[in-house]
């Protein structure tokens, strides 16, 4: 499929509930260094997690119609939950592509294991939801699933605690029942997660095999510009969009340190609600 030379030159848009995103922001920045990324966190309504379906199904879409009449290109939901709960909603909306996190991860974890066991991490709301155990079990009969809510992991990351002893006893107690089984495949379902990536492999072990949702998912978004035409001409550096829907909290400057996100100008801005 082509696509001409404006649709291309359009930006990618990454939206998430607040800043853990920005994980998936650098993924996409590492795999397509000559795309215009802009990212919108709405960190406003944080956390989607607890929310009703039809309320996660709203806010999605109320974000994701707002950068599409920007002139994104491409929609990246950077959110385990929307990813779980509004995906499909989104994809009968819109009228650009749109790419979540879950399936790029379960990809990628049929890929890596070898022993038919692949374990999940993730928040609360994600592990509840099943969306990744319920996804590799259809696109695998038989295959073996372990979830685990993991909810102290995410205050850590956003204090920073990326090696630290207190987060490496979490991360024992969390994966230690999981190390115990014939595991050989373990998926960071939560976007902060790659930022404890090194403490988990540590922890995990040298037999399990740590699946990023943040990378695979770039790494799919790039297939799928590829197979549409809309890559963007290289030799041009891609520009970076931040914005949020109320002021971020420290986590921003936490986060950015921790992935080389350059420095620039955070907007906060409105987003129009469904039927403005």
């Amino acid at each position: 499929m082509s696509a001409n030379t404006a649709d291309a030159s359009r930006p990618i848009a990454v939206f998430d509930s607040g800043i853990g995103g920005l994980t998936v922001v650098s993924a996409l920045r590492r795999e397509l260094p000559d795309e215009d990324i802009v990212y919108l966190g709405d960190t406003a309504r944080v956390p989607y997690g607890g929310k009703s379906q039809a309320t996660i199904e709203r806010y999605s879409e109320e974000i994701a119609s707002l950068l599409v009449a920007e002139g994104a290109k491409m929609v990246v939901v950077a959110c385990n939950t929307a990813s779980a709960l509004a995906l499909a909603r989104l994809r009968e909306v819109l009228t650009v592509p749109v790419e979540g996190v879950i399936e790029p991860g379960v990809e990628a974890a049929l890929g890596a294991t070898r022993s038919g066991h692949v374990a999940v991490i993730g928040t609360k709301a994600t592990i509840g939801s099943a969306a990744y155990a319920g996804a590799l079990q259809a696109a695998r009969p038989g295959i073996r699933v372990t979830s685990m809510a993991c909810p102290l992991l995410v205050p850590l990351v956003e204090e920073g605690l990326f090696d630290d002893a207190v987060t490496d006893a979490v991360l024992e107690r969390y994966l230690a029942p999981i190390r115990a089984k014939d595991v050989d495949a373990l998926v960071l379902g939560c976007t902060h997660y790659p930022l404890l990536s090194r403490a988990i492999a540590r922890v995990a072990g040298p037999k399990i095999t740590l699946v990023d949702s943040a990378a695979n998912c770039a790494r799919v978004v790039a297939r799928h510009l590829d197979e549409s035409g809309l890559r963007a001409d290289s030799g041009k550096a891609g520009s970076l969009d931040i914005s949020f829907t109320d002021t971020p909290d420290h986590f921003l400057d936490v986060v950015r340190g921790a992935l080389g996100l350059e420095k620039g100008t955070v907007r906060v801005r409105q987003v129009p609600t469904l039927g403005q």
